[in-house]
C-alpha cells in the first residue's frame, strides 16, 4: 500500500511540473510570434495587468466640472466601468479594457455616459456598443470609434468656446437660473436650424455646423447650461404617434426640476398662413420652456432605462409668470388681456389655459365663430388703420393661442 501510494504522489508532482513547464513554454512561444503577453495570459486564464490594475483603482464618484445625473443611478461595477470608458474615450484610445463585461452592464454605463458628456461629441453616439469578451475572464475590450481628426475637433472646440461666450454676453448681471435656462433656450432655437446632416446627433452640429437634430439642440443645452452651473439632465425617449425618437431636456430651477425642449420651440411653422414670414411677427415659442408636465407627458414619453426627476413644478412656465395663463374661460377677461397687451405695443399676443373645457371654449368663440375680429378692430382703432390682416397659431397639445396683426 505505501509504494502505490508513493507512485500516485510522484505522478501528481510530475503532472504539476508539465503543466508549468508547458504554460511557461506557451508564454515563450506566443511572445516570440509576436502575441502579446496579455493573449497568452488569457490562454491561461490569467486576466491582463491592466484589468488588474483597473481592479484596484478607486472609482471617483464626481468629475469635475460636470453633474453626471445618470452616473449616480448605477451599481458600482456599472460605475467602474463608466470610469474606465470615460477615461479611455478622452485620451481617444482605439481600444481599452473594462473591468466589466456582462452586455447588459456595459450597455448602461455607455449610455449613461453619454447621456451626461455631451462634450464628447467625437465619440459615436450609437446604441449599438462594440467590444470583444473572453470566455473565462470579467473583462472586455473595449471599442468606442471616433468621428473627427485632430484638426476638425480644434474647430469644434473653438466653436463650442464661441457659443458659450455669446450666450454669456446675453446675460444680465446675476442672472437667475432661470434666466440663464430661458437666454439658452432663446439661443438655439435663433442660432440652429432643424436638419438631418452628418453631424446632426451632438453639439458638433449645433455649434460648429448650425444644424442638428433634437440630439444636437438637447445636447447644446446640456452643454452650455452645464457650464453655467444649472443642473441639466440629458433625456431620450418616443414621440405619441411617431416611429422617430426624441430628445429633450429637463432643468433644475429654484429645485424644482421642470422640462425644455428647445428642439420643439424651434417650429415657426404653427402659425397660421404667411405670418411667420413678417418681421413684426418673429416671435420665441416659449411654450416648450417649462411646459406643464402632465401637459408635455402627454405626448412625450422617456426611455425606461433610467429613472428620471418627479415632475410637478409649473411656477415657471411662460404664461404663469407672465399672467397669461386662465383655469377659466371668460370672454371678457381674454379681450381685456389681449387689448392690455396691444396697448403695450405687441403684435403677437398669447396665452394659454390651464384646462381642456376652458381653452375649447376660448377656440370655439374666438377661432370658429370669429370673435378674433373684435380684437382687430381695435386694433385698427388703436393705431388709426382702415384694415388690419391678422392671423392665429393654435399648439393644441399645450392649449396655447397665439394672435397675431
Amino acid at each position: 500500500m505505501k509504494k502505490n501510494k508513493f507512485l500516485r504522489v510522484l505522478l501528481v508532482l510530475l503532472t504539476l511540473a508539465f503543466l508549468l513547464f508547458a504554460g511557461t513554454w506557451a508564454v515563450g512561444r506566443l511572445s516570440d510570434e509576436g502575441f502579446s503577453l496579455d493573449t497568452a495570459r488569457g490562454l491561461l486564464n490569467m486576466e491582463p495587468r491592466e484589468v488588474a490594475e483597473l481592479r484596484r483603482q478607486e472609482v471617483p464618484q464626481k468629475d469635475e466640472g460636470h453633474q453626471e445625473y445618470y452616473f449616480k443611478l448605477l451599481d458600482e461595477e456599472e460605475q467602474r466601468g463608466y470610469r474606465e470608458m470615460l477615461n479611455g474615450i478622452r485620451e481617444r484610445k482605439e481600444e481599452f479594457y473594462l473591468s466589466i463585461s456582462d452586455d447588459e452592464k456595459v450597455d448602461r454605463a455607455y449610455h449613461a455616459l453619454l447621456k451626461d458628456h455631451p462634450e464628447l461629441y467625437w465619440v459615436h453616439n450609437r446604441e449599438q456598443v462594440y467590444k470583444t469578451t473572453f470566455s473565462r475572464g470579467d473583462y472586455c475590450l473595449f471599442s468606442p470609434g471616433y468621428t473627427y481628426t485632430q484638426e476638425e475637433m480644434a474647430e469644434i472646440d473653438s466653436a463650442l468656446e464661441q457659443a458659450y461666450q455669446e450666450v454669456l454676453s446675453m446675460l444680465p448681471e446675476n442672472a437667475d437660473d432661470y434666466e440663464k435656462a430661458r437666454v439658452v433656450y432663446t439661443y438655439l432655437i435663433d442660432s440652429v436650424e432643424y436638419e438631418i446632416s452628418q453631424d446632426d446627433q451632438s453639439i458638433a452640429g449645433a455649434f460648429w455646423k448650425h444644424s442638428a437634430v433634437c440630439a444636437g439642440y438637447a445636447g447644446g443645452a446640456q452643454y452650455l447650461l452645464e457650464r453655467l452651473g444649472v443642473i441639466c439632465i440629458y433625456v431620450e425617449g418616443s414621440v405619441k404617434d411617431s416611429t422617430e425618437g426624441h430628445a429633450w431636456n429637463i432643468v433644475q430651477l429654484d429645485g424644482q426640476y421642470y422640462y425644455l425642449d428647445a428642439t420643439n420651440g424651434d417650429q415657426p411653422e404653427f402659425l397660421e398662413g404667411d405670418a411667420v414670414t413678417m418681421v413684426e411677427h418673429k416671435t420665441t415659442i416659449y411654450d416648450y420652456l417649462c411646459p406643464f408636465p402632465d401637459e408635455y407627458e402627454l405626448n412625450y414619453t422617456p426611455s425606461d432605462e433610467f429613472d428620471l426627476p418627479e415632475m410637478n413644478a409649473v411656477d415657471k412656465n411662460f404664461y404663469v409668470l407672465n399672467q397669461g395663463c386662465f383655469s377659466s374661460y371668460n370672454w371678457q377677461e381674454i379681450y381685456d388681456y389681449c387689448c392690455m397687451r396691444l396697448n403695450n405695443g405687441a403684435a403677437v399676443v398669447r396665452f394659454k389655459f390651464s384646462t381642456q373645457e376652458a381653452f375649447d371654449a376660448a377656440y370655439n368663440e374666438w377661432i370658429v365663430n370669429g370673435s378674433i375680429q373684435s380684437l382687430a378692430q381695435y386694433y385698427m382703432q388703436l393705431y388709426g388703420l382702415s384694415q388690419v390682416e391678422y392671423h392665429y397659431g393654435i399648439l393644441e397639445d399645450l392649449k396655447t393661442m397665439y394672435f397675431m396683426f
